[in-house]
């Protein structure tokens, strides 16, 4: 093994992204191949992961109380450092997960992925209380987002680690 070359690279199969990794000896004969699959682009399959994922943790953060008075008395400054955070988790997460070391080529997969994963957590959320009708969208808009933002926070992130689990 000492001295053996290792070389990555990435090449599209059936439209995917795979990485193959190659092992030859100090004589450059190939000792062995490895294809795996990259799970770059986002699919139909993600985003219901992604949905479900949201769904998880929406449903015990959500429907507590402590949760809509966080709405009510949080400054709306607070209220976008919890938004801003959650996208820095989700981002951070997602480049670790999928993209650390292929992100040239792929910076719009990586973008899309991570704005999917916030984007519907959020819908997700935002449909969920409004069923409760915890969230006056007509009557007091700025209250519903941030009561909305607040249960995002935890809902993104279980949304990003079920996107994950295949």
């Amino acid at each position: 093994m000492k001295g053996d070359t290792i070389k990555k690279s990435t090449i599209k199969i059936d439209g995917h992204i795979h990485e193959v990794t190659t092992i030859h000896d100090k004589k450059g004969n190939l000792i062995h191949r490895i294809i795996n699959r990259l799970h770059m682009e986002v699919g139909a399959k993600d985003l219901m992961e992604i949905i479900v994922g949201a769904a998880i943790l929406a449903i015990p953060v959500g429907f507590t109380e402590e949760t809509w008075r966080l709405g009510e008395m949080l400054p709306l400054i607070n209220i976008v450092g919890l938004g801003a955070m959650s996208i820095f988790f989700i981002t951070s997460f997602v480049y670790y997960t999928y993209y650390r070391g292929h992100m040239k080529g792929n910076v719009g997969n990586f973008a899309n992925r991570v704005l999917s994963t916030y984007i519907l957590s959020f819908i997700v959320i935002a449909g969920i209380l409004s069923l409760i009708q915890i969230t006056p969208w007509l009557t007091d808009p700025l209250l519903a987002v941030k009561r909305t933002v607040i249960v995002t926070v935890p809902a993104s992130m279980t949304a990003a680690v079920a996107d994950v689990i295949k």
